[in-house]
């Protein structure tokens, strides 16, 4: 049975947690890295892959089964993914909540109209945690969700920060308030703000002559990432960035907490958790299940875009049915 032809578009944290899970599987074969670098300065882990510049990249369009999207979420994948989904099945890890529908209707006309699948918002939050929302929504219909992510990087908002005039590096960290976290735990089903879930952290390191108040002032105003949020920004040096806030650690839970009973007496809590060590490495081990999915779906003669929310669990496994229903069900 032949490899799955895997293409990686973007060459950085992602596209090297990429690069690695696709080492993981045997039906995964990586065929190039495109890149917006000069490809003769950039040196990947696996021996005879070519990487080439993203200008070139019409050129595989029969040689790649699935184009894994690697770029930021800001401003890269919602003019990537619908532009790619126009010449490859594509998946991405799109990450900002508020504009999924947009993003979902962009991809899927894309993609339908040049015979594609693309599957959007692929990692653990949106992508595991969304399932296990829904999931545990289902079986207690009486109840409220909570989802608190952290203490942890959040690659997106730091994407986000460093976008901005006169920011050099940056590192986000998000934070879930232990008090409100305890409170669910124990089932009392508080009414929580946004801002009494999570406070964010940011760690910056500004150019040379950067205005530090505007910096501040437009990373706390910005919407979809700070705005909602108590937010605290530390300015500090390069060094001490990298010496200090040179990993990538995350995680956090999913919970619902419901009743069951005539009379609603009986207590439940669903918790779905998560403790990573490395957030890209995990999320990207993520992205290749779905691209795999992606193109199983393909061969079946699907076109559009999907979500994890569209995808059955058995078309993430390399295993079969009989293997599934032998040995994991």
């Amino acid at each position: 049975m032949s490899s799955i032809r895997i293409g990686i578009l973007g060459y950085g944290n992602l596209g090297r947690g990429v690069e690695c899970a696709v080492k993981a599987n045997d039906d995964l074969e990586l065929v190039a890295v495109f890149t917006r670098r000069d490809p003769a300065l950039l040196t990947i882990k696996t021996p005879g892959v070519p990487v080439v510049n993203v200008s070139d990249v019409e050129e595989w369009e029969d040689k790649i089964d699935v184009m894994i999207l690697c770029g930021g979420s800001a401003t890269d994948l919602p003019v990537q993914t619908p532009h790619y989904a126009k010449l490859f099945n594509v998946v991405d890890s799109f990450d900002t909540h508020a504009r999924i529908p947009e993003h979902f209707a962009n991809v899927d006309k894309a993609a339908k109209e040049n015979g594609h699948v693309g599957i959007i918002s692929v990692g653990w939050d949106p992508g595991l945690f969304s399932l296990a929302r829904v999931y545990s929504n289902a079986i207690l219909p009486d109840g409220k969700d909570y989802t608190f992510w952290g203490r942890g990087v959040s690659q997106g908002h730091s994407d986000a920060i460093r976008r901005i005039a006169g920011v050099a590096d940056a590192r986000q960290y998000t934070v879930p308030v232990e008090k409100a976290l305890a409170a669910v735990r124990a089932g009392e089903n508080p009414d929580l703000s946004t801002r009494e879930k999570h406070t964010r952290e940011c760690y910056v390191v500004l150019e040379e002559g950067a205005d530090a108040a505007k910096v501040e002032q437009e990373i706390k105003t910005m919407p979809n990432y700070f705005d909602e949020y108590d937010t605290t920004v530390h300015f500090i040096s390069q060094e001490e960035l990298d010496q200090n806030h040179k990993g990538l650690p995350h995680g956090g839970s999913v919970i619902r907490s419901g009743i069951t009973g005539h009379d609603g007496e009986n207590k439940h809590v669903i918790e779905f958790k998560l403790n990573l060590d490395s957030n890209p490495e995990f999320t990207t081990s993520v992205l290749v299940c779905y691209a795999r999915a992606a193109y199983r779906l393909a061969k079946e003669g699907a076109t559009g875009c999907k979500t994890v929310l569209d995808i059955a669990p058995s078309y993430l496994s390399a295993k079969s049915g009989e293997e599934l229903r032998a040995h994991l069900l």
